[in-house]
């Protein structure tokens, strides 16, 4: 138990220590500790300047100086025109308060209209680092927000849903008896509501930090890496705009390339929040909860190698973020089913993992369909149908006229006719960046043995669709 979560907070100044020539342009390429590290292609940064303006206290600060994190440089590199608020900023100071309580009162609160006029006003620099060099005019397009590593000590536990209606974390700060996983994600859940009236902005939530492990103990740390998957994974699910995304800040702090000065910006292993290989990439194969990247084993600012991280997998993403903002909506697209051939025992249950995404984010899509027949059909068939807006699953009848089921995956029924069987309480969903993936548990009738092809299809929110995709052949044998 933290003893003094206030004394974690450090106002005032950083030590920043020199590091490698780093360099974040149109394709990123990193030269740090010796090492040559490659990343993918990103997608292309705005063709003409986008004002950005940037909510942060002392960890910003280090994130964006040209000494330590060099998000400034980056930002700077891919043509967006950066300011930011600090201590003391704005109305009423509301600049002092960025805990997770506090972004109730930003956009919520009655004050809330007052504090966005000036925010999208701004266009001043509050700490040091490099911008371009003119002001493109008018109010800023991108809210960027993120509170400090206080905010990752969380009480409650893991799996606690939401809190609704009046969140006593509401206008509290990270010392708050209700920083609780629940109330954090109410917090998170109540900012939405405003979210959704400036569909003329982007909002991108960072969040906050990893503690060292001399700050926190390991139940807090746990709930914090719980409620950073799940602003990754399901807070936006059913947000039904691209004006607001979420970077993993907590995740990319949590694993290195060795100690505190060395990173490991684009390994294959590792902790990341990433665009890589046309998709977003958010993985975890470190297992840790706490900062990697501690200034002192009591100090939970991140070095310049952990800043330096931050940037080369944020800028790239903010790019495909914007885009997928302002390009409109894209066509999903059909995935992988797996297996993707051999042979299926009839009468025994399988189970088949089957992926749809969608560019522009998977709350997008709206249907995921999955076909095992000899050909496109819906009558006599292995017609399954996953909605993601209801998150239910349902199996077409035999005459292929109507929908049966609708039960939420790991419910305890089943759905069948006269092809299969499906078992909802074994079939699991699950959605992470742009890709949702179902993996069907499914017992194939006796009667339906032979030579089958399998399909995938997706339909989003807007009436695009991928189209039916054949993925592979099976041969059912009894």
């Amino acid at each position: 138990m933290l003893e003094n979560r206030k004394a974690i907070f450090k106002k005032g100044g950083i030590m920043f220590k020199r590091s490698a020539l780093f360099s974040l342009a149109l394709f990123l390429s990193v030269f740090l500790n010796g090492n040559i590290e490659k990343s993918a292609p990103n997608p292309q940064p705005p063709a003409s300047a986008v004002k950005l303006i940037f909510i942060h206290h002392s960890t910003g600060e280090g994130w964006l100086n040209d000494e330590s994190g060099r998000l400034g440089i980056a930002l700077r590199d891919n043509n967006y025109f950066v300011s930011d608020t600090n201590y003391g900023w704005g109305p009423d100071a509301i600049g002092d308060s960025t805990d997770i309580g506090h972004w109730w009162t930003w956009f919520r609160s009655s004050q809330r209209d007052t504090y966005m006029k000036a925010l999208f006003k701004e266009s001043n620099k509050n700490c040091e680092y490099s911008r371009l060099a003119k002001d493109p005019g008018g109010e800023n397009v991108i809210v960027m927000f993120k509170s400090c590593f206080p905010n990752s000590h969380i009480g409650g536990h893991p799996n606690e849903p939401p809190t609704k209606g009046n969140n006593p974390l509401r206008g509290q700060d990270a010392n708050s008896e209700y920083m609780t996983v629940g109330n954090v994600k109410g917090i998170y859940n109540d900012i939405l509501v405003y979210f959704t009236t400036r569909q003329d902005k982007l909002f991108v939530l960072i969040t906050s930090p990893p503690l060292v492990e001399n700050s926190t103990d390991p139940a807090y740390a746990a709930n914090a890496r719980a409620v950073h998957n799940w602003l990754v994974n399901n807070w936006l699910a059913n947000y039904a705009y691209k004006n607001v995304a979420v970077f993993d800040f907590y995740n990319v702090l949590t694993s290195n390339g060795g100690n505190t000065n060395k990173n490991d910006l684009g390994w294959a292993t590792g902790n990341h929040h990433r665009y890589v290989n046309g998709q977003v990439e958010h993985i975890q194969t470190v297992k840790s909860n706490y900062s990697a990247y501690g200034s002192d084993p009591y100090d939970s600012h991140p070095t310049a190698a952990g800043g330096k991280k931050a940037s080369g997998e944020f800028v790239p993403l903010l790019n495909y973020y914007y885009s997928r903002w302002k390009g409109g909506a894209q066509a999903p697209q059909a995935g992988t089913v797996t297996p993707s051939s051999g042979n299926v025992k009839a009468e025994v249950p399988k189970t088949f993992t089957t992926t749809w995404s969608d560019a522009n984010g998977s709350s997008d899509l709206k249907s995921c369909y999955f076909l095992i027949s000899a050909k496109i059909a819906q009558a006599n068939t292995i017609y399954l149908y996953y909605d993601q807006t209801k998150n239910k699953l349902y199996l077409r009848n035999q005459g292929g006229s109507k929908w049966l089921g609708g039960y939420a995956p790991g419910s305890t029924h089943t759905i069948t006719n006269s092809q299969v069987t499906l078992n909802c309480s074994k079939t699991k969903v699950t959605k992470k960046g742009d890709t949702i993936t179902v993996r069907w548990t499914i017992t194939i009738k006796a009667a339906y043995i032979g030579n089958k092809n399998l399909y995938l299809k997706a339909d989003d929110k807007g009436g695009l669709t991928s189209g039916w995709k054949k993925k592979g052949n099976i041969k059912i044998i009894a």
